[in-house]
């Protein structure tokens, strides 16, 4: 039998080296992902605050031309006062959180309460899933 040499186009990797290259991008892979998953996250709440700051502008220039809050938030994106004084609407459509939830909205006298309930979507929670208000 003849030994054939092999030029430089006809080698390839070994399977050990195969194994090794994809052993070391498993360990990275490792290591980036959680990092990248807690800036997900951390983009919702903020994108979550920049909505909660959007409701407040709207909230109060409603208060301003009516003379109060709306009792829903349906009431910043129509006329549900039936008030010709309503120069809305404050804003194109109500959106949901980015957790796709509602938004809370609560009149209390002369004031109101507005929140995300977070990822989880339920009231209290801590990290992630902690309400997020204003």
């Amino acid at each position: 039998m003849k030994n054939k040499k092999l030029n430089k186009f006809q080698q390839g990797f070994t399977l050990i080296e195969l194994l090794v290259v994809m052993a070391i991008l498993g360990m990275l892979a490792a290591l980036v992902l959680p990092q990248l998953m807690g800036q997900v996250d951390g983009s919702r709440v903020n994108a979550t605050q920049t909505q909660l700051k959007a409701f407040e502008t709207a909230l109060e220039t409603h208060r301003l031309d009516t003379g109060k809050y709306p009792k829903a938030l349906k009431g910043l994106a129509e006329n549900t006062t039936g008030k010709s004084r309503w120069r809305g609407p404050y804003l194109k459509s109500i959106p949901l959180d980015p957790w796709d939830n509602a938004y809370q909205y609560r009149v209390k006298g002369s004031s109101y309460e507005l929140s995300s309930f977070g990822a989880d979507g339920s009231q209290g929670g801590t990290e992630d899933n902690a309400d997020i208000k204003l």
